[in-house]
């Protein structure tokens, strides 16, 4: 790694910087906002067709979150790799990164599928007992089950083209998506223009064609538009025993920080599910504008995993350091933003729900809690996923995570529910405090600079 021979200010003062950080940072946020609408359309049309119907969707996508996880871990992965090939302008190995990247998608995806095709009531039963939920679930996920492979070959692609730098074809992408998606919600739902009402299995067919369209769309920006990857020109199934073991290197870790991570939220949805129904649809709804804006840390998370990856990738010690000091403070200040934002419209939002009067109690006190979580959580997740893990440190959120969820906040989170008979909004505080207890470790290992790891390998220049 090159170490610059001169003094460099603490934050970074490169126009350049910023103006690279902000554009490719709004792109993926609209993007991630327009995306995550997408099931945003689901939940508020069917909060306005009947609080069961919403409940089994609701149900279902903490099934399609744990597919998230899986498409989050392969996409980043190859981000962390790709970026840093970028930096040093070298492309032939993004290609065949790309290509162990999808493989290993499709195996993923044909296992969860599987899983979901052979026991979907013991998976939904695992998130509540309540008959009604289940059977609109199980109506719901007959179908969404599919575009689970679609949804994950899809992110890859796009992981591939972000690391790159290449980013507002997702959100055209997904623009076209959630205008489908909402047009047959409406349609299907409530058996307008004339087309039967079909409820929750209408909102999970829009669903499914809005995720063949993104697929559809990605796949033909690649071949016949992209000038920078050229996915298809050659090498993407190049078989390459060093990158496939640099990639198994990165992968494990993030999948596992991941999955640990992404089992323990479905886990704590079941803790609510199982204390009342007007708990699981108030959490339900407080998650939906939680996550809505939490689109925005994630965005900003994967521009600071590309931006500090092109940075190790060109060198310069001092300015890798510069760069992620300056990205950190830009993340505390977006998390008083957005939690200020989320307190602000916790009436306006929940203006579009038609709830029980205490579900509705409820969703206003546990949107209260999440706006100051916000706020934590908005420092933490850009600097240990964007800033540590994507300048190569992929271990350090593997422990976090396998020390603060589960040996902290869920034994935490079943004690206060079912030990303690906590009230909703105490249990909500003790599986939302996550963000507390990884504050501190993250902003140690930050200052230490130890993540900063150069992962290309000078033989991959095939």
């Amino acid at each position: 790694m090159e170490k610059s021979t001169t003094k460099t200010s603490f934050f970074t003062k490169d126009r350049g910087f910023y103006k690279t950080l902000f554009s490719m940072m709004i792109v993926v946020a609209l993007q991630n906002l327009v995306a995550y609408s997408v099931n945003m359309a689901d939940n508020i049309m069917l909060g306005g067709y009947n609080q069961a119907a919403l409940s089994g969707a609701a149900t279902v996508n903490q099934i399609f979150f744990m597919v998230q996880q899986v498409a989050l871990a392969i996409g980043n992965s190859l981000v962390v790799l790709a970026s840093q090939y970028w930096g040093e302008q070298r492309v032939q190995p993004i290609r065949t990164l790309t290509g162990i990247a999808l493989k290993l998608g499709l195996i993923c995806s044909i296992i969860i599928i599987a899983l979901c095709l052979f026991i979907p009531r013991p998976i939904l039963m695992l998130f509540t007992t309540d008959p009604q939920i289940i059977e609109e679930g199980l109506g719901y996920l007959s179908l969404i089950q599919w575009t689970f492979i679609l949804f994950i070959i899809t992110n890859i692609l796009m992981a591939a083209l972000r690391s790159v730098g290449t980013v507002k074809i997702s959100f055209y992408t997904s623009v076209v998506s959630l205008i489908v998606n909402v047009a047959i919600n409406y349609t299907l739902i409530f058996g307008h223009f004339g087309f039967p009402e079909m409820g929750v299995k209408g909102a999970a067919i829009g669903t499914f064609v809005a995720r063949i369209i993104e697929f559809v769309i990605v796949l033909v920006y690649m071949i016949k538009i992209d000038k920078k990857l050229c996915l298809f020109s050659g090498g993407l199934f190049h078989i390459s025993p060093q990158l496939r073991k640099d990639y198994t290197k990165v992968t494990v870790p993030v999948m596992l920080s991941q999955v640990l991570w992404g089992v323990s939220v479905p886990m704590q949805t079941a803790i609510l599910g199982h204390l009342s129904a007007d708990a699981i649809a108030a959490n339900s709804v407080a998650t939906t504008f939680y996550q809505y804006l939490k689109v925005i840390v994630i965005a900003m998370s994967s521009t600071c995993s590309v931006m500090i990856g092109n940075a190790i990738g060109r060198g310069k010690m001092e300015r890798i350091k510069s760069d992620g000091r300056t990205l950190s403070v830009i993340t505390v200040i977006i998390g008083l933003i957005l939690g200020i934002i989320l307190f602000l419209l916790r009436y306006p939002l929940l203006s579009f729900y038609n709830l029980s009067e205490e579900a509705t109690r409820l969703a206003i006190n546990l949107i209260s809690i999440m706006s100051v979580v916000m706020v934590g959580m908005s420092y933490q997740m850009p600097v240990s996923y964007g800033i540590i893990q994507g300048g190569g440190d992929a271990k350090f959120n593997m422990a976090m995570n396998m020390i603060s969820t589960w040996a902290i906040v869920m034994p935490l989170s079943f004690m206060a529910a079912f030990w303690w008979k906590l009230p909703v909004e105490l249990v909500v505080l003790c599986i939302q405090s996550d963000q507390i207890f990884k504050g501190l470790p993250t902003f140690i290992r930050f200052r230490s600079y130890k993540w900063i790891k150069k992962l290309t390998n000078t033989e991959n220049n095939a």
